[in-house]
């Protein structure tokens, strides 16, 4: 097989394995009432209490509307809170309640393993060449976004 075939077919395979097992990964019973897409917008969310509703969507690539869907869910499951600027009434502040931390730990901790089993199979010369092609690939991902 040559190398053009055999990455991508590593590429290809690698992506749906990610996506599947981060799934089986962190939707546990603990978190079953959410969706691993609930999962990255808790991420998103993050833990300052201090992004806005259109930051998120921003970081996300997703419109404010499709955000919002989502948030009305987690809300509703008691994830996340909405709070509404003192300055500006427009502007809408959500934040993780202490289950949806416990969400994002979880899911941060996955990230934490999963990071981990990757630098301990690799020696000290093999890390610097994973470091280039991963950004080569993210860098390839950005732009190709641009273009779209």
């Amino acid at each position: 097989m040559d190398a053009y075939k055999t990455i991508n077919d590593v590429l290809v395979n690698l992506f749906n394995e990610i996506l599947k097992q981060e799934e089986d990964a962190i939707i546990t019973e603990e978190f079953k009432d959410i969706t691993n897409n609930d999962m990255h917008i808790i991420e998103a969310i993050g833990l300052s209490g201090k992004n806005t509703m259109s930051a998120v969507a921003k970081k996300l690539g997703i419109t404010a509307g499709s955000l919002t869907t989502a948030v009305n869910s987690l809300v509703n499951k008691k994830y996340v809170v909405r709070r509404r600027s003192d300055e500006d009434r427009r502007v809408v502040f959500i934040g993780l309640t202490p289950k949806g931390v416990k969400a994002y730990d979880h899911h941060k901790d996955y990230h934490r393993q999963m990071t981990e089993a990757v630098i301990n199979s690799l020696n000290e010369d093999e890390i610097p060449v994973l470091l280039k092609t991963l950004n080569g690939l993210s860098d390839f991902f950005r732009g190709y976004q641009r273009k779209i």
